[in-house]
């Protein structure tokens, strides 16, 4: 089995899941040039466009390498050394102008934007009829009520690239129908706050929140898996992603890191995706899907596992899980004013300016404080999701100019 070539468009290129993604077409690249009999030869993906805040040496380097049409940077004044012919887009608006002058319907977007700036290109990709695979969180968490309702009306599949989500994704083939699906559990590691007291969670520093156990990855990921907030946000973007209620969607503590989500069927069967930690591995799967082939990736070695660990959620140090259940029973603008709080509270922390256990406090009283609105179906969503997500940020960024200091287990 051979898959044809295929355009791929990378927003986000210079981060962690940008960098691993290209890794991958790296790899699959020599793996095609020296290709023998056994397994299938690896696709070829061609890369066409690449987009960047503000990494211009980076991204540059990346054009190059991977012979890019089209670069596209926030940044207005990031200097680029490319070769003659790139088209280079820059601005807010460099991503979704770059995709709307040079994508077109088949490509392959790989959305690793940061944050709520990436909501805008995936909406972009779907127009245009370009499957997607969505490591941007926040394009579901905020605005899942405009996005697959747009993505069904085009016909492009959203492939889940997180770990978590593409381990259901994979699990879920087994399914004929949701309506067989008990619940599905996503696993978190626990984050380097895992034993660690409420007291110690309390003196905690930035450095001590970043020290993550098990995955590297970018500050603002690294500070929410300590908080445990990227879990909540996976745990609404699951929600989007698979249609189900708060009621059929949990997380649990997994340390390893090595088993990433299970489904449970309603006759009692579970069934669970193994990998080692490397994001190599979802992102392959979510690129090549329906297809399997070998890559760069770290392999699980059977013989070297002493044991797999599980433990609940400790929801008193770890508040997040409940506010996403509440987010998800709320629905509407709710995912939008959560994601721009924990924005704002994550900032925050990492600028020293509120503690550690502050930022899930940030993000309750502003989910308290931003009355949540249901969300048009029609041109109208976008606009509403961006005004509540405007009004998060101005509650949430007052609450830390007050330095509020209150009981998180009193209040959520």
């Amino acid at each position: 089995m051979t898959a044809p070539g295929r355009r791929v468009f990378l927003l986000g290129s210079t981060g962690s899941i940008g960098t691993s993604a290209l890794d991958v077409v790296r790899d699959f690249t020599r793996a095609r040039a020296a290709h023998g009999t056994v397994g299938p030869r690896p696709p070829r993906f061609d890369v066409v466009g690449l987009a960047a805040a503000r990494n211009g040496a980076s991204l540059a380097a990346q054009a190059r390498e991977f012979g890019a049409q089209a670069v596209a940077v926030v940044d207005g004044d990031a200097a680029l050394d490319l070769p003659s012919g790139v088209r280079v887009f820059r601005g807010e608006e460099a991503a979704c102008a770059m995709l709307d002058a040079c994508a077109r319907r088949g490509d392959l977007v790989v959305a690793a934007m940061v944050g709520a700036a990436g909501i805008r290109p995936v909406l972009t990709a779907i127009a245009i009829g370009c499957d997607v695979a969505l490591a941007n969180k926040e394009a579901l968490v905020a605005a899942g009520a405009v996005v697959m309702p747009a993505a069904a009306a085009a016909g492009v599949r959203i492939i889940p690239v997180d770990s978590e989500h593409n381990a259901l994704f994979q699990c879920l083939k087994a399914s004929t129908s949701m309506d067989e699906v008990r619940k599905v559990v996503l696993t978190a590691s626990g984050g380097p706050f895992r034993t660690r007291t409420r007291d110690e969670m309390a003196r905690a520093t930035v450095d001590d929140a970043l020290a993550h156990p098990t995955w590297r990855m970018g500050a603002k990921v690294t500070i929410d898996s300590a908080s445990l907030m990227n879990k909540a946000l996976e745990l609404i973007e699951a929600h989007w992603l698979f249609g189900l209620g708060a009621d059929r969607i949990d997380a649990i503590i997994h340390p390893q890191s090595v088993v990433h989500g299970f489904v449970e069927y309603l006759d009692g069967s579970v069934l669970a995706q193994l990998s080692p930690p490397d994001m190599r591995t979802p992102i392959q799967q979510a690129m090549c899907d329906p297809m399997r082939c070998d890559g760069p990736s770290r392999k699980l070695d059977f013989a070297s596992l002493r044991s797999l660990d599980f433990e609940p959620v400790d929801q008193g140090r770890f508040p997040a899980i409940a506010l996403a259940h509440r987010v998800i029973a709320t629905g509407g603008t709710a995912g939008s004013v959560f994601n721009a709080a924990n924005e704002v509270a994550v900032r925050a922390f990492l600028d020293g300016r509120i503690g550690f256990l502050d930022i899930a406090e940030v993000v309750r009283a502003t989910l308290d404080a931003v009355p949540a609105t249901p969300i048009p179906a029609d041109a109208r969503g976008l606009d509403t999701v961006f005004a509540a997500d405007h009004a998060a940020r101005i509650r949430a960024q007052s609450l830390v100019d007050d330095g509020a200091r209150l009981d998180l287990t009193a209040r959520i």
